[in-house]
């Protein structure tokens, strides 16, 4: 086996200047799709919603599948099953038991309709392996408009619910007690959740949605627990991730998906390398303090 020739397949930035006008509405969509995860996902990691993004993202497929079966706009089909299920999960998640259970009832028939959709498509084979593992050209005017319509509406809904969410999300029985709506606040941000998931599905497709709607937050909090920068650095790993697959992706022939999980996966890495370094010369910081400067002494000793 010819191994320049393989890694010639593989990467190859020889017409990268003719190629990138080409892919400008993508980068674009891939910007605010990274801006909308990083913040999404900062409430994601928050309510332990890791697996809920997953079924929701099985529905979107489904929805997806279905619209390019009957050849109606893909990115609605998206949005239908996503906001569907993501109802559905406000609706009947109230516990955490409860919500698993009912997304791994959801995942497989969503799947299996988005299956037997495809099969039943009888057009390019590129528009079918798109909706599992992204395109890099996928994104025409049409549907950046969709894009960023349905982009304002999840930022406007993140900025008018941030406050409540945040207080219901850090401690849902106080917030009740408080007299906050806990249980609307949830359906709103799931559907708000499904939306995103939508969105990103038109990027790294269904299969691997988490590249951008966990990973980034999950990198964040790794290395701060203030709240504004973590949603500020979740917002910058989203978009680095998304912008960077599909840059890299242009030089090559392999799929956006692999090359956005892969920088995900790498910042994650970096980040959870450095808080571990940081905790643990915390750690020794604090072994290292004189006995009579611990903070139980002094209290003990007063």
């Amino acid at each position: 086996m010819n191994t320049d020739a393989f890694w010639g397949s593989i990467i190859n930035f020889a017409d990268y200047g003719e190629l990138l006008p080409l892919v400008t509405t993508s980068l674009v969509a891939a910007a605010v799709l990274g801006l909308v995860g990083g913040l999404i996902g900062v409430f994601v990691m928050m309510r332990d919603l890791a697996f809920a993004v997953h079924g929701i993202a099985e529905l979107s497929f489904a929805g997806a599948s279905f619209a390019l079966l009957i050849g109606v706009n893909v990115i609605a089909g998206s949005l239908v099953g996503s906001v569907l299920a993501a109802v559905v999960l406000g609706l009947m998640g109230v516990r955490a038991r409860d919500r698993n259970s009912t997304i791994g009832v959801l995942m497989p028939f969503g799947l299996g309709l988005g299956i037997l959709f495809l099969s039943l498509y009888q057009g390019r084979s590129a528009n079918k392996f798109g909706l599992l593992t992204g395109q890099i050209v996928a994104v025409e005017a049409v549907q950046l408009q969709w894009l960023l319509v349905v982009a304002v509406v999840v930022l406007a809904g993140l900025a008018v619910l941030w406050r409540p969410l945040v207080f219901a999300s850090a401690d849902p029985d106080m917030a009740a007690a408080r007299g906050l709506p806990v249980g609307v606040l949830s359906v709103a941000f799931m559907v708000l959740l499904g939306l995103s998931v939508a969105l990103s599905i038109q990027v790294v497709g269904a299969l691997l949605v988490l590249s951008l709607l966990i990973t980034p937050a999950a990198a964040a909090l790794r290395v701060t627990s203030t709240p504004w920068l973590v949603a500020v650095l979740s917002v910058v790993f989203g978009v680095t991730a998304a912008v960077g697959g599909i840059l890299l992706a242009l030089g090559g022939t392999i799929p956006i998906s692999p090359y956005v999980t892969t920088i995900s996966f790498l910042i994650y890495l970096v980040c959870r390398v450095t808080g571990a370094v940081r905790e643990r010369r915390g750690g020794h910081a604090r072994a290292g303090r004189s006995p009579e400067l611990e903070p139980d002494d002094a209290v003990a000793v007063s």
